[in-house]
């Protein structure tokens, strides 16, 4: 387990798969590792998986009210990964953090409640999986401009596909006003 020191509360899990000629095997998720870190794993309620092309972008989403948790992994293939902490009372702020996670070693990020999360499709195909604390209220989704010229988030590709949400999100400003909203 490693502290993300761009994003208070923020955790990268990373295991060790155990890989031979038939493939590999590896633990994905450990209740007392959570613990350990003073997470409660029975908090989670609902896993949800995306499978995406290369070039795919999803995000940035998160949730107003009390927010959500999750906790996201690349199941398969590699992902670029983005976390932007949008916690008024948080000491991180506006960081923005970036991860590459991949299948073929399985570390899993926990993202604190408050925090916006999006992620780009590095390869032909990459499923992700995502464990969240609560269960899914479209009314509460808000999404943020992924090329919002504030956050200045290093995409590695062009944007080859995304949903219309995603195309016609809002400046980050003007999804924090939907936020506090």
């Amino acid at each position: 387990m490693t502290r993300v020191p761009e994003i208070a509360g923020a955790y990268l899990f990373e295991p060790t798969p155990y890989a031979d000629e038939r493939g590999f095997f590896c633990r994905t998720f450990d209740a007392d590792v959570l613990r350990s870190v003073g997470l409660d794993p029975g908090a989670f309620v609902q896993d949800s998986v995306s499978r995406s092309v290369r070039g795919v972008l999803r995000g940035l989403h998160l949730r107003s009210g009390a927010g959500e948790a999750k906790l996201v992994r690349c199941s398969y293939g590699r992902i670029f990964d983005v976390v932007v902490d949008l916690r008024t009372d948080s000491p991180t702020y506006r960081n923005v953090a970036t991860f590459e996670l991949s299948g073929e070693t399985q570390p899993t990020l926990y993202v604190p409640a408050g925090c916006a999360h999006g992620f780009q499709a590095l390869t032909g195909t990459a499923d992700t999986s995502y464990r969240i604390d609560r269960p899914h209220d479209p009314a509460e989704d808000v999404t943020i401009a992924f090329d919002d010229p504030e956050l200045a988030i290093p995409w590695p590709l062009p944007a080859t596909s995304m949903s219309r949400r995603d195309r016609e999100a809002p400046s980050l400003a003007n999804a924090l006003a939907k936020k506090e909203s």
